[in-house]
């Protein structure tokens, strides 16, 4: 199962390389066999004291059977004897001349170790497993020669996991020395356990010491880019050529189009502001039904309180009025305010206490005023009076009233 933290990792060098293997089917077999100048590969297996040859078909040769693509040639030994073997054989078959030379390593001559090393190492992954070798193994840079590959599997975040493989210099020494007496040089050196991909050399690890390797040519290399950028700017043109002559015949259009706009914006702009106009309207006709007068508010409790009732401090905002003051009956003012058409849910909002001076009962009350849409007017009670909204404050009052 895919785990959800896992990076995902966009390689564009790896892509283009995918790419450039994918239009290889678009050159002709002719000349994909004038640009090789190889053809199949020798693999040698050394085991003991003898080495063991086999032939692999090129994949790029259009007679390769696939089902006989590896062919067993010899096991040779590691004396004079197998290099008179090894002419006889090259004598017998033309085509070992140019095929590519593989060592692979056996496990008599190679080991091979995963490692998980931080992420951050990547674009130097040889450098930091040399440096660190006798951590990862008994053996120290100078005895082995070896090679990191990375792997291809899903990495924890943070960490990348690597394959470790190495061959004892001593070793391989003596068995690189057995090869080249026979006439043969690897292009590379690899370990059977973790085989390289002879079709794609991209990704390709090699054992073999830079000292050691031959330079190889990058005519093959040079002409397949040459194709590839060739096919890539064919497809821009197809790709670009259709919607380029479509632009030409929008632009003639929009020339027309932005005469018609010019003209059309004025009309639009008048449009957008006396749509505003008409919406402020509205607000403002909706907030003076639902907003009772401030002036009509305090006229109404004006009317509604009793003479015996005095009122120290009134505030209303958002809806909500709130009123102090001293009253011989607090507890009856809940009645009468409820019993008004403009006040609702009257409330105290503190506990009544008595003022010892004047035997009066303080309270404090809260009231929600109804919507002027809502409120019935009482005939002869209410007067119309200039339309003030908002919140508002009135301290004091006397029979609520203001002085």
């Amino acid at each position: 199962m895919t785990s959800l933290n896992s990076t995902i990792n966009l390689d564009a060098k790896k892509f283009f390389r995918w790419w450039l293997r994918e239009l290889e089917f678009l050159v002709p077999e002719k000349v994909q066999k004038l640009v090789y100048e190889t053809h199949g590969f020798i693999v040698i297996r050394p085991h003991d004291d003898q080495l063991t040859l086999t032939y692999i078909q090129d994949a790029k040769d259009a007679d390769t059977d696939v089902a006989n693509a590896t062919e067993p040639l010899a096991t040779l030994e590691r004396n004079a004897t197998g290099i008179a073997q090894y002419k006889a054989l090259l004598g017998k078959d033309e085509k070992l001349a140019k095929a590519t030379v593989i060592l692979r390593l056996t496990g008599q001559d190679a080991i091979q170790k995963e490692l998980c090393l931080p992420a951050a190492v990547k674009d130097n992954l040889a450098q930091v497993v040399g440096y660190e070798l006798d951590r990862y193994t008994p053996f120290k840079e100078d005895q082995v020669y070896f090679a990191v590959k990375a792997l291809d599997v899903d990495n924890e975040p943070g960490q990348i996991r690597v394959m470790l493989i190495l061959t004892l210099r001593e070793t391989f020494d003596v068995l690189y020395e057995d090869i080249r007496s026979l006439g043969l040089s690897p292009l590379f050196v690899d370990y059977e356990a973790t085989p390289n991909d002879l079709e794609h050399s991209y990704d390709n690890y090699n054992l073999l010491p830079e000292s050691l390797r031959e330079k190889t040519s990058n005519t093959p290399r040079l002409i397949y880019s040459g194709l590839g950028v060739a096919i890539f700017l064919l497809l821009g043109a197809v790709l670009a050529l259709p919607p380029w002559f479509e632009y030409q015949t929008v632009n003639v259009l929009q020339e027309k189009i932005d005469a018609i706009e010019k003209s059309a914006k004025g009309v639009k702009a008048m449009q957008l502001e006396i749509d505003g106009m008409i919406e402020e309207t509205r607000l403002l006709i909706a907030e003076k039904k639902t907003v009772p007068a401030v002036i009509e508010m305090f006229s109404n409790l004006s009317t509604i309180m009793k003479d015996d009732t005095w009122l120290g401090y009134a505030q209303y905002s958002d809806g909500h009025l709130q009123i102090q003051g001293e009253s011989p009956a607090a507890s009856a003012l809940i009645g009468v305010l409820e019993e008004s058409d403009m006040f609702a849910n009257a409330r105290f909002v503190s506990p009544v206490t008595q003022d010892k001076v004047s035997q009066q009962e303080r309270f404090q009350i809260t009231v929600d005023v109804t919507p002027a849409t809502q409120a019935k007017a009482t005939p002869g009670k209410t007067a119309p009076a200039p339309d003030l909204h908002g919140p508002a404050t009135v301290s004091p009052m006397d029979n609520g009233r203001p002085k």
